[in-house]
């Protein structure tokens, strides 16, 4: 998928290629606690993004996938979206100069309810089969569970760091 516009003329290498991104996110459990959960984003490419949860309902899950990505200002703002294996719709805005993730996630039932088995790497042909399990939990597609949240940038570099890179050709949704 392309990205739009043109990363021809837009800022896409300079401002999204290649970043790595740790950020927490904070939110309440139903007793109004405060959580933290702690994700990980490396824009690979203009195709690609790879991830890693620590934190939270879906921690320990490592994945990679297809993304589009749309520029709403150079040097600003730039959409990330993806869909799981689990049926899991992905859509992240990150507000470069605030440091500033925001997200909408409209997770499959099955990915909700069965947050464990939603955990692994997708690496592995046991982790994604019963990840391709869990969108089929549920009536129908609209059986979703939407989740806003958004979430401090509290590391924000080049490269790899602790995540595995990916070979092109590997199969994603």
């Amino acid at each position: 998928m392309p990205v739009l516009p043109s990363t021809r003329t837009l800022s896409f290498n300079a401002d999204i290629r290649n970043r790595h991104l740790i950020y927490n996110y904070a939110p309440h459990d139903s007793a109004g606690n405060s959580e933290k959960w702690r994700y990980e984003m490396w824009f690979y490419n203009e195709d690609r993004i790879i991830y890693a949860i620590h934190g939270g309902p879906m921690a320990g899950r490592k994945n990679f996938q297809t993304a589009t990505y749309q520029c709403i200002r150079p040097g600003e703002l730039w959409q990330c979206n993806w869909l799981e294996e689990t049926g899991t719709i992905c859509s992240l805005v990150y507000d470069i100069p605030h440091k500033w993730i925001t997200t909408l996630l409209g997770f499959s039932k099955g990915h909700w309810v069965q947050n464990v088995a939603a955990r692994g790497d997708k690496r592995n042909p046991e982790d994604m089969a019963r990840w391709r399990e869990l969108a089929k939990v549920g009536e129908s597609q609209a059986d979703r569970v939407l989740l806003s949240e958004q979430a401090d940038v509290v590391e924000d570099f080049r490269g790899a760091g602790e995540l595995e890179s990916i070979d092109m050709s590997w199969a994603t949704l």
